[in-house]
């Protein structure tokens, strides 16, 4: 990176999606020293794709006062947002390109080109990641677990509807050991 030239946005210029300008505002950012924000995004009212997009500083606008806010064991988080108004507008043209339409440079704090802040926020964006796989990977568990137990509870069900049938007739089984004793008790007392 270092020794590369930086190449500026202006108004006017072109690229062919609005990942590309991102992508490029992003890289821009990265080498000047800032972190990007987004700031807005303008869809249309007929399908809901966007039309424009918004990028900044993080350091753009002012933080809401917060005071009186916080609860017990929270600490303050520290202010970073400066009212920087380095901005970047991109719309989306007719043609489907897509064009820068305005374009604030100046930074009202100082920049640091570092690679920090994006280690820090692809950090994060990769735990994000891994945490929504690993729920991902335990709602599928959940799923099979309980389709699992609704198995278990259906052959359970089955069995115990079995059981009661085999249980019955077991009990049919001695009631008529039971009689046939009884009348061969009664049929050897009679002949005494």
């Amino acid at each position: 990176m270092e020794g590369s030239e930086v190449v500026e946005p202006y108004v006017g210029m072109e690229f062919e999606s609005e990942d590309d300008a991102k992508r490029f505002y992003n890289n821009y950012a990265q080498r000047v020293g800032f972190v990007v924000r987004i700031m807005q995004r303008r869809r249309s009212e007929v399908d809901g794709r966007t039309l424009a997009r918004r990028l900044g500083c993080n350091k753009q606008g002012f933080s809401p006062n917060v005071k009186g806010k916080m609860g017990p064991g929270k600490k303050p988080r520290p202010n970073v947002r400066e009212g920087c108004k380095a901005t970047i507008l991109f719309k989306m043209e007719k043609s489907g390109k897509w064009v820068v339409t305005r374009f604030v440079k100046e930074h009202n704090h100082p920049s640091v080109a570092t690679a920090h802040a994006y280690t820090m926020v692809r950090d994060k964006d990769k735990k994000i990641q891994e945490l929504t796989q690993e729920l991902l990977r335990q709602d599928q568990l959940c799923a099979d677990y309980r389709e699992r137990l609704l198995n278990l509870l259906a052959t359970i069900e089955k069995e115990a509807d079995h059981l009661s049938s085999r249980v019955l007739s077991v009990v049919e089984s001695v009631r008529k050991a039971e009689a046939e004793a009884f009348m061969m008790s009664c049929t050897d007392s009679l002949k005494m």
